[in-house]
């Protein structure tokens, strides 16, 4: 299972990210992908109650790619941490499969709660740079939060949500024109 999930990471990274080029690149070169398979093991020490064993890898990894994960959140397969400098993912915290998550997100809680008193993304969820999802919180199948968002209640699928506190957006139906810019 370990390695399934990592090499769900692994393709998940290809997909997803265009300046990917290989599979060796991204084993070799992305802290994001180092950081999931650190935790993948970490994790498989936590749920055996090997405790110290967990959080010496777990931080380990975070000294080596400035992303921390807890080994006992719950990740599923083909997550994605773009650049993912200053991640945050808490203990009790659950990433639903082939969810994106960029840099400087906080998958926290907010102090006021025990027990589950981190978020639950579900599957297909982009959070975007600089976002913080703070406390027992549900957000739903492919929603989308955006950039410095700060979310602190649940959110059903399929929305999108910004600013502080961060709130579903409607859709608007508009249409983007582009012009092509000549450098010269």
């Amino acid at each position: 299972m370990i390695i399934s999930n990592i090499i769900a990471d692994i393709e998940a990274a290809l997909k997803r990210d265009p300046a990917a080029k290989n599979s060796l690149e991204v084993i070799m070169l992305y802290q994001g992908v180092h950081a999931l398979i650190a935790y993948r093991y970490a994790h498989w020490f936590y749920v055996r109650r090997h405790y110290f064993i967990a959080r010496w890898i777990s931080q380990h990894s975070r000294k080596r790619t400035l992303i921390e994960i807890h080994p006992g959140a719950k990740i599923g397969k083909g997550v994605f941490i773009d650049h993912g400098a200053g991640v945050v993912i808490g203990e009790t915290a659950v990433v639903g499969d082939n969810c994106t998550i960029y840099q400087c997100v906080t998958l926290g809680g907010t102090g006021k709660e025990n027990g589950k008193r981190h978020p639950t993304l579900g599957k297909n969820v982009t959070v975007g740079a600089g976002a913080q999802v703070l406390g027992n919180i549900i957000v739903g199948d492919n929603c989308k939060i955006a950039s410095n968002a700060v979310l602190l209640e649940s959110v059903g699928p399929n929305r999108t949500v910004v600013g502080m506190p961060a709130k579903p957006v409607m859709p608007k139906k508009y249409k983007v024109q582009s012009k092509l810019v000549e450098e010269g």
